[in-house]
């Protein structure tokens, strides 16, 4: 089966990057969206780099927030694409719901929810009968952590709008939704270093597999559910263990110190 060509919303860095990357490989054709020309050029720049320039990179300056102006882009976009990537999400606010600024959590919604329902409004009537719409929302929805809110609502929203639109577009186009776990990208670039590295130890050491993801895991999760032809309403998730991993601390769980002493 030939690589698909692909639209990835937010392709400038992090998972959507390496859905991109995923499917140049393979020899298609990526369209790699985003606000920024300089983070879109830097990232076609590295695709072509790490897939010896098999397939097509191009790049393409768009605020998806803005619905006018993704309608604008999808007039323009042409009808030899196969698939949808949105992976669009500013930074996440983290607090309490109590005190947090709810322009804040409009903010992301914006950013991520939004996003992606224009995307899907307008671009994908452009897609190939046979295509696919890959959504990125996050764990964070089915298993929510303290002062996570905004992005369990965020998620959640996107989850619905996957299995509501994979009704509705079917069977002409494939509508799914990859959920993230932890994952080291560009996010987090602009911690304290130290602090970076403690943070991602921490959590790799509450999951199963004693790691944390890494964009090119989600970058082949995501060309997954582009090219499976029966795979359509599904919430895949890629979390390392996130949705079974215990968070409390085995040295000073009451639970396991008990079965210790039971098995000695």
């Amino acid at each position: 089966m030939a690589a698909p060509n692909i639209v990835v919303v937010g392709g400038s860095s992090g998972m959507g990057k390496a859905a991109a990357c995923s499917a140049v490989k393979r020899g298609g054709t990526a369209l790699l969206v985003s606000r920024s020309e300089d983070k879109l050029e830097r990232a076609a720049e590295e695709i072509r780099s790490q897939t010896g320039g098999f397939g097509t990179v191009r790049t393409a300056v768009l605020d998806a927030s803005d619905e006018e102006a993704v309608r604008e882009f999808a007039e323009k976009l042409g009808s030899d694409w196969d698939g949808l990537v949105v992976s669009a999400a500013g930074r996440a606010p983290h607090g309490p719901v109590t005190t947090l600024d709810t322009s804040a959590t409009r903010a992301l919604f914006e950013t991520k929810f939004w996003s992606a329902y224009h995307c899907a409004k307008w671009i994908s009537p452009k897609l190939r009968e046979g295509g696919a719409v890959t959504f990125v929302a996050g764990v964070l929805n089915r298993r929510p952590g303290l002062n996570c809110s905004p992005l369990a609502a965020t998620n959640g929203a996107l989850e619905g709008l996957t299995k509501a639109l994979a009704l509705e577009l079917g069977p002409r186009l494939r509508v799914n939704c990859l959920s993230p776990g932890f994952c080291d990208t560009e996010r987090f670039d602009h911690m304290d270093p130290d602090s970076k590295v403690a943070m991602l130890a921490n959590t790799a050491e509450s999951l199963p597999l004693k790691r944390v993801g890494e964009p090119a895991d989600m970058g082949e999760a995501i060309y997954y559910l582009l090219t499976a032809k029966f795979c359509t309403g599904v919430i895949l998730d890629v979390d390392g263990g996130h949705g079974i991993r215990q968070y409390a601390n085995s040295s000073s769980d009451p639970m396991r110190q008990s079965q210790a002493k039971t098995s000695t």
